[in-house]
């Protein structure tokens, strides 16, 4: 039993939330109930409105946190596609073998695709669209960075396995990945059956060839 004059234990107080802290879980509250809209209707045919009119926020809630459509667009795009960036981290990190890291990259893009298409093409039709609305321009140039390096950490992680070296830059192979992916997301809508495993049988062959033993 403790004694009377043992000094009382604190409670443990919640760490503070900031005003900061608060603003941006609001903005990922409405970026996550945003983008199932977002994936279904694309950027052109959605307002702001539309989005409210499809979540459980009002639209002055939605206009409080995002200036105008882009800003939400584009907000939710960065956030769905660095959230997507990060789950190929796991497989770099504790693949052993070339074959190992190109089975757990191959497995999670197809489940991506078929699991997540209209995301997809909602960043796709987002980077066709910045090359008429400059206000999209810098967001996506920063997606597309943070993709960028996620290809490269796949390839000279799949290049250290087999003591090579890549033989093309990050931008190529960003590029040729990028490329097939979008091919499939393209042609995911009509033959949803076959598109996940020529998506894979095409990155099984062009992967080996992006390295020099």
């Amino acid at each position: 039993m403790a004694s009377a004059s043992a000094d009382p234990v604190e409670p443990v107080r919640p760490a503070r939330v900031t005003g900061i802290d608060k603003i941006e879980r609001r903005r990922v509250a409405l970026a996550e109930s945003a983008l199932k809209t977002l994936g279904e209707l694309g950027y052109a045919r959605t307002s702001l409105r539309e989005i409210a009119n499809n979540s459980e926020f009002t639209h002055g809630v939605v206009h409080y946190y995002f200036r105008d459509k882009i800003d939400l667009i584009s907000y939710c795009v960065r956030y769905y596609k660095t959230k997507c960036a990060q789950r190929y981290d796991e497989v770099v990190e504790t693949a052993a073998s070339a074959d190992e890291l190109a089975v757990g990259f191959l497995a999670k893009l197809t489940q991506t695709l078929v699991e997540e298409t209209p995301m997809h093409r909602l960043w796709y039709d987002l980077r066709a669209q910045s090359m008429f609305e400059e206000q999209l321009r810098d967001d996506v140039t920063a997606i597309d960075q943070l993709l960028e390096q996620m290809i490269w950490r796949i390839l000279t992680r799949y290049a250290d396995l087999v003591d090579g070296t890549p033989t093309v830059d990050a931008p190529t192979a960003y590029a040729l990945i990028d490329g097939l992916f979008e091919q499939a997301v393209v042609g995911y809508a009509a033959a949803p059956d076959q598109v996940p495993t020529q998506l894979t049988d095409r990155v099984s062959q062009i992967l080996p060839k992006l390295i020099t033993t």
